[in-house]
């Protein structure tokens, strides 16, 4: 029977964590992203829900179908 590398497979797991840790950095990050999107584009619809139309659907030269 073989030995096995313990020092080798302890490098291996150690990679798999680190890696595990860059993509969970990288989610979190993400996540925070979003919420504060999330945030301001609430603070923002309220904002702008309260503010008369500077133009109407007339004053369009193009209209997209």
């Amino acid at each position: 029977m073989e030995g096995v590398d313990v020092i080798g497979e302890l490098m291996r797991i150690k990679e798999k964590l680190e890696n595990i840790e860059k993509l969970l950095r990288e989610l979190l990050e993400r996540e925070e992203s979003y919420a504060l999107m999330k945030l301001s584009e609430e603070s923002l619809k309220e904002f702008l829900e309260n503010e008369p139309d500077i133009y109407s659907e007339e004053d369009l030269k193009v209209r997209y179908r």
